[in-house]
């Protein structure tokens, strides 16, 4: 396996390995802003959070995913995300299946996750390219995916079958290694801020 569980660190935030350790503290911050009524984004609703944790775990067993919990500096889980979508041969991954409860939402943490699995994909996994994806109407997450400096791919029209029966066109970013080094200084700079 190239890409494997990992503990990283931050100032502000810890990716922990996921397990069900984390369900309470997910449930809570799934709780807080209703985060699982937005229809347009695929966060489990609290008393999801434990089979959510199982489904993530299984993609890890299948070599596609590694799940983190999103740890504050207190050391509660605020989230969740992953590296998804993993192509072990030719080194690319999807960064994905991110949320963050309500009351850390633009709070700094987002930039230093990215930050951290930024480094480790290209410093350490010595990734080719990361993407990420989102539905194209969630504007949120456009615009924190664009501040990273991920570039538009393009759209993948039609792309997946939402859970409330809609059809969901899927804007696709990547960063790849070479942007590497600007990305890098760009998400410090906002760090510094």
């Amino acid at each position: 396996m190239w890409a494997k569980p990992v503990t990283l660190s931050g100032q502000q935030v810890t990716l922990a390995p996921l397990s069900q350790n984390h369900a309470d503290d997910l449930a809570e911050a799934s709780a807080d802003g209703n985060l699982s009524r937005l229809w347009y984004t695929m966060i489990p609703a609290p008393a999801g959070v434990p089979d959510e944790i199982d489904r993530r775990l299984a993609l890890q067993e299948a070599g596609s995913m590694v799940p983190f919990a999103i740890l504050d500096s207190a050391g509660r889980a605020v989230g969740m995300t992953t590296y998804m979508n993993i192509d072990h041969v030719n080194q690319r991954l999807e960064i994905g299946s991110t949320w963050y409860r309500k009351s850390v939402q633009r709070s700094g943490l987002n930039t230093e996750c990215k930050l951290l699995m930024l480094r480790h994909a290209f410093e350490d996994l010595d990734a080719i390219s990361v993407e990420f994806r989102t539905h194209v109407i969630n504007h949120q997450s456009r615009r924190a995916i664009e501040r990273l400096g991920a570039r538009l791919d393009g759209i993948l029209r039609a792309h997946m079958q939402m859970a409330n029966g809609t059809i969901r066109d899927t804007a696709v970013y990547s960063i790849i290694a070479p942007e590497w080094p600007t990305v890098k200084a760009h998400l410090a700079h906002q760090m510094a801020r």
